[in-house]
C-alpha cells in the first residue's frame, strides 16, 4: 500500500481578526498527519512589535511579555514553512489561518502556495446532526479528547488535527472511501449537503475491514 500523504494542520493566536486591519500573529501550531497518526509537531510564540489588546490576553492568556520575548515572527515564518514543505494544510475555519499564514510567510519574503481545507466547512458536511460546528463543540459531539487550554495554537491544532483523523476514519469506514486525501477533503467542503451522498458515493471502494 502507498504511504498516506502529509497533511499539517495549522493553527494561528492573533492580535485580531485580519491581516487587512493590520493583526498579526502572536502564536503558530502546526501538526503533520499522515494516515491519521501525528507524527510531528511545531510550536512557538512569535514577536511582531504589535499590541495585543487586554481583551485577546484574556481570551488566550499571551502577554505581550510573553510575545517581548519571544522570536522574531520572520524568523518563526521560515522555520514553519520549511517544517510544512509542500504539504496541503488544514484549519479549523480556515479562511482565517489561511490568511495569517500567508501575510506573515509575505512579510519574510516566502511564498505561500498551499492549498487548504477546512474542517468547519467539513464537519457541516458530515456531521450535520451537531447543534455547533465551532471546534470545542464539535470535538465534544463526536467525543473526542479536549487538548489543553482553549485559544493556545497547539492545543487547538491538536483538536484539530484528531477532527480531520475522525473524519477521514470515518470516510474510509462509514463512506468506504479508501484514501480521503486533501483533494477529496477540498471538494467536500465544497459539495451542497444535499449532494454528499452521492459525491462520497463516487469515491467509495469496496468496503474495508472493520
Amino acid at each position: 500500500m502507498s504511504q498516506s500523504p502529509l497533511i499539517a494542520v495549522i493553527d494561528f493566536e492573533t492580535t485580531g481578526m485580519t491581516p487587512a486591519q493590520g493583526a498579526r500573529a502572536t502564536e503558530i501550531a502546526i501538526v503533520l498527519l499522515e494516515g491519521g497518526q501525528v507524527v510531528d509537531r511545531f510550536q512557538s510564540l512569535m514577536r511582531t512589535g504589535v499590541w495585543i489588546p487586554s481583551f485577546i490576553t484574556q481570551l488566550t492568556g499571551i502577554t505581550n511579555a510573553m510575545v517581548a520575548a519571544a522570536p522574531d515572527a520572520e524568523g518563526v515564518m521560515r522555520d514553519a514553512a520549511r517544517f510544512v514543505g509542500q504539504a496541503p494544510m488544514v484549519a479549523h475555519n480556515a479562511s482565517f489561518d489561511s490568511r495569517f499564514w500567508s501575510a506573515e510567510l509575505a512579510r519574510a519574503d516566502l511564498p505561500a502556495p498551499h492549498a487548504f481545507a477546512c474542517t468547519v466547512l467539513l464537519s457541516r458536511r458530515l456531521y450535520p446532526e451537531s447543534p455547533s460546528h465551532k471546534l470545542g463543540s464539535i470535538v465534544d459531539h463526536l467525543g473526542l479528547p479536549r487538548a489543553g487550554r482553549a485559544h493556545r495554537a497547539l492545543a487547538d491544532a491538536e483538536m484539530a488535527a484528531a477532527l480531520l483523523a475522525r473524519m477521514q476514519h470515518d470516510l474510509r469506514h462509514r463512506w468506504q472511501v479508501r484514501e480521503p486525501c486533501h483533494a477529496l477533503l477540498s471538494t467536500l467542503q465544497r459539495c451542497a449537503r444535499p449532494k454528499v451522498g452521492a459525491l462520497l458515493a463516487g469515491y467509495a471502494t469496496s468496503p474495508l475491514p472493520a
